[in-house]
């Protein structure tokens, strides 16, 4: 189960953190989208989590997310840490049991969570998501996976935001980044984040956007939800800076998701049967959809496109636009 290549590493890993050569039991975990192999350990009769990165690029060194699971943990935002080996790529946190997060309650504790994880001392800078993500938005058009008619709306009104969206690196904070339900457990009482190789520095509204896409369903949820965020009664900016990168997401997850699919020469049907954005969330966030398979990936792509294309033509586009101009 574990590679031979690392077993030793995962020994020495165990004699330091428990004092003892070896485990009781362990199980892999599959859920997720990581390339690192995670696994569910017993040791000395107690659970906790080991996570060996595989990866080898920039994206996979351990240097940067183990520097930001430090603080985090000593937050109370993610499990304890018993033990990290940056040359190893190992690390051993405690084993959250995820119980079912109901909607209802996530609402109200995640933007608290967010608020916390927004306050610690800042991580350390790895890129600038809006450029970045930018980047892969122009591939993508140059590489017509889909006909110009089907996506010139979407990017005009793209174009749109990013020329009024603040994008100061002086207004960042530290950001998870991957705010997804696998990322989130939760154990009966409170929320925990996992899985830090995608934190650095961003907007806040990023991590806001992505949670929110979960959580938040009418203009009322919107209001509860940034007002337990900024302690206080969010105005029209905030509420400007939430829906327009609210929308960036969508078009960052239909391009992400999207380029994944062609990427394995699956044939993109345009006219096939599009998901409805809520109900699909809902499931994701219920642990009924796994986006390990191109179908669901594709799916997801589509939930997102349908969702964008709605909220590009609604009144709200326009005013959020001219509310976060005079911000910008």
């Amino acid at each position: 189960m574990i590679p031979e290549e690392k077993k030793a590493a995962v020994s020495r890993a165990l004699q330091t953190a428990f004092g003892v050569p070896e485990y009781d039991d362990i199980r892999q975990l599959t859920a997720g989208l990581s390339t690192a192999l995670i696994f569910r350990m017993v040791v000395l009769g107690k659970p906790y989590l080991l996570r060996i990165i595989m990866r080898t690029d920039a994206m996979g060194d351990p240097t940067h997310q183990f520097i930001c699971m430090v603080p985090a943990a000593a937050a109370g935002l993610g499990p304890g840490i018993l033990y990290t080996n940056i040359e190893d790529r190992i690390s051993i946190t405690d084993f959250i049991e995820a119980k079912p997060f109901p909607l209802d309650e996530a609402r109200l504790k995640m933007p608290d969570l967010l608020k916390r994880l927004h306050a610690l001392p800042l991580f350390p800078r790895r890129l600038n998501y809006l450029e970045t993500m930018d980047g892969i938005v122009r591939k993508f058009q140059e590489a017509k996976i889909l006909p110009k008619s089907m996506t010139r709306e979407i990017f005009s009104q793209y174009r749109k935001i990013l020329d009024i969206y603040p994008n100061n690196p002086e207004n960042w904070v530290s950001c998870h980044n991957d705010c997804k339900p696998e990322n989130i457990l939760y154990d009966g009482n409170r929320p925990w984040l996992v899985d830090w190789e995608a934190a650095f520095p961003n907007d806040r509204y990023a991590d806001l956007a992505v949670v929110g896409n979960f959580l938040v369903t009418n203009e009322d949820e919107e209001k509860e939800y940034l007002r337990i965020y900024f302690g206080e009664q969010p105005g029209e900016y905030h509420h400007a800076r939430f829906f327009l990168m609210t929308q960036l997401m969508h078009v960052f997850y239909f391009i992400f998701f999207m380029k994944i699919v062609a990427a394995t020469g699956k044939a993109i049907d345009p006219d096939s049967p599009k998901p409805e954005f809520r109900e699909f969330h809902n499931d994701i966030w219920a642990g009924k959809i796994s986006l390990k398979e191109d179908d669901a990936r594709l799916k997801y792509a589509w939930a997102h496109f349908q969702q964008l294309q709605y909220n590009l033509r609604l009144k709200r586009f326009d005013e959020s636009l001219r509310v976060a101009s005079y911000g910008h």
